[in-house]
């Protein structure tokens, strides 16, 4: 079984346009040379990839694999032509990061600022995502290195603790909770919240435990980012779960309480997480070692 670079192409354009006709046209190829490859590839595998009828064609399952499978290859060289050429451009090095909302936004800009000042010929293609997201595409070779919360399974990932993230309930100064030590979830059940739009990981991890508790959040507003929720907070609109660190670097912290939370589900800690650290490229192996060194706290 031997595809090459066109011949995964062609299938994939094939399978786009619903028609050998079409996916020929996209691939710059003449019908009958699209035929005779599709008609080589199913020979080479010993099974159909098409169904085919008067309407056009649709994959077989076996043709959904390869078509799954062609989209990642294709993607992987796209990437490698983009990245190689940018050494063309001056630069040593690219490393592809995927990270969470928190690592976003409380704990990278600092640890990475500071590595790239130190390698100014060394790009970083940082984008955010869900952390259960990021470790799937670790796994599918999709990025070098990615930040996740430790809530999320790790398996078949090398994984180090990047940063202690707990979370905090944050109350405005005169609510009769705020001298508390620790304040339970359910302590604070039927309050009016502050969270991040609908589908945010944070949030999705917050509303599982109040589940557990046989409850719903009631969220007043919400807002797109941790500093938004502390003014809200502050403004007496409800109250919010954040990061730590998000509460102590809020421009509102004069003005709220961010008390620790009772339950053991708000401790937690970032992974640095990467398929293999042996096996990065080089500029990726130091930029790793620069997060977790503790001058980069």
């Amino acid at each position: 079984m031997r595809f090459d670079l066109t011949d995964l192409r062609l299938f994939e354009n094939i399978v786009e346009a619903g028609s050998i006709t079409g996916g020929a046209a996209q691939t710059h190829m003449t019908l009958a040379s699209a035929s005779q490859r599709v008609l080589g590839m199913e020979a080479g595998l010993g099974t159909p990839l098409l169904l085919r009828s008067r309407l056009g064609v649709r994959p077989t399952e076996a043709g959904r694999t390869l078509a799954h499978h062609a989209r990642l290859v294709l993607q992987q060289m796209e990437r490698l032509r983009g990245e190689l050429g940018e050494y063309g451009a001056g630069l040593q090095g690219h490393v592809r990061m995927l990270c969470n909302t928190s690592a976003m936004t409380e704990h990278l800009p600092e640890a990475l600022g500071a590595f790239l000042v130190q390698h100014p010929r060394v790009s970083v293609d940082l984008e955010e995502q869900a952390s259960s997201d990021i470790v799937d595409a670790l796994r599918a070779g999709l990025g070098d290195i990615g930040i996740v919360s430790d809530v999320v399974d790790v398996e078949g990932l090398q994984h180090f603790v990047f940063r202690p993230d707990d979370l905090v309930l944050v109350l405005p100064r005169g609510h009769a909770l705020a001298r508390r030590r620790r304040v339970g979830l359910a302590e604070v059940i039927d309050c009016s919240f502050v969270g991040l739009p609908e589908g945010s990981p944070l949030q999705e991890h917050v509303a599982l435990h109040a589940r557990r508790l046989g409850r719903r959040l009631s969220y007043r507003v919400r807002v797109r980012s941790f500093e938004a929720v502390c003014r809200m907070v502050e403004q007496g609109i409800g109250v919010g779960i954040v990061p730590k660190a998000a509460a102590d670097r809020s421009p509102s912290l004069p003005r709220i309480r961010a008390v620790p939370i009772a339950e053991a589900w708000a401790a937690r800690q970032l992974l640095a997480c990467v398929r293999d650290a042996d096996a990065l490229p080089l500029h990726a192996r130091r930029m790793l070692n620069h997060l977790l060194a503790p001058a980069a706290s």
